[in-house]
């Protein structure tokens, strides 16, 4: 999560997320609200629900607040009483905070990723075609065509984190091309043939690292099936956006050292 991008004013968020859910209102809703514009309006409802939206912003800061100050300070601010913190200072605050926060979890999902490559070297019939970096485990045996470095294959696929939850899945036959997208994806599919399907265990040095939306240093899986090794060029024009995820460039990770969150995200 890229969380400096959080940064804005709480209170323009909850109106943004007001707007947005607008906008994606339905028509169903809309009948809904003009049948009840002359009934008397309950604050409170309101209030509480307001209330609950702004919880939903705090949550994705990425830490706890402690939510009896929180209150306090709204309480306050609605009392006159000045801040304990100018906006600038809470910022800058939230900041380091939301810094701490995400290299503590680099930091552990490295480590999960290491652990996880060492153990699953072991396991029958996993191939290692880096050392502790890529492995895969042929699923389904192909017949066809193989696929090269530098080719655009129609495949399909689901990515998963190390718990089995899916981040990204195809919708339909997609074609990708190989010198656009992660090392480990691209690296790991060469020599797949057509109608075979395959699982890659992608360490994060050669996926996303600590760039990209998904948590930082994350281990990535793929389960792939090559429809075609090498699509016509003319189909280039058809990549579907949901192949958007497999793109972009793995970053080296030095260990211990690790990048700030602006650094790569810059």
């Amino acid at each position: 999560m890229k969380y400096s991008q959080l940064l804005f004013p709480l209170f323009s968020s909850c109106i943004l997320s007001f707007a947005i859910h607008a906008e994606d209102t339905n028509e169903a809703s809309v009948q809904s609200i003009e049948e009840t514009k002359e009934e008397a309006i309950d604050l409170g409802k309101i209030s509480e629900s307001f209330g609950h939206l702004i919880g939903k912003n705090l949550d994705s800061l990425g830490f706890e607040f402690d939510m009896a100050r929180v209150v306090q300070g709204i309480q306050d601010c609605a009392g006159g009483k000045e801040p304990p913190m100018s906006e600038a200072e809470c910022v800058q605050a939230i900041s380091m905070v939301q810094e701490k926060a995400f290299q503590k979890l680099a930091k552990e999902n490295l480590e999960i990723a290491n652990e996880f490559m060492e153990k699953n070297k072991a396991e029958s019939q996993i191939v290692q075609l880096e050392e502790g970096k890529l492995q895969y485990r042929v699923e389904k045996e192909g017949t066809g065509e193989t696929v090269q470095p530098h080719y655009s294959p129609l495949i399909r696929y689901t990515g998963k984190f190390v718990d089995g939850q899916v981040f990204g899945a195809s919708k339909e036959d997609e074609m990708i091309s190989l010198d656009d997208t992660i090392m480990g994806f691209s690296k790991g599919i060469v020599g797949m043939k057509e109608g075979e399907k395959r699982t890659l265990f992608i360490h994060p040095t050669l996926g996303y690292g600590m760039q990209g939306y998904l948590p930082p240093n994350s281990l990535l899986t793929f389960e792939i099936e090559v429809v075609k090794a090498n699509a016509p060029k003319k189909d280039e024009e058809a990549l579907s956006n949901n192949i958007d995820i497999l793109e972009g460039e793995s970053t080296e990770i030095a260990e211990p050292d690790f990048q700030t969150s602006e650094e790569v995200l810059q």
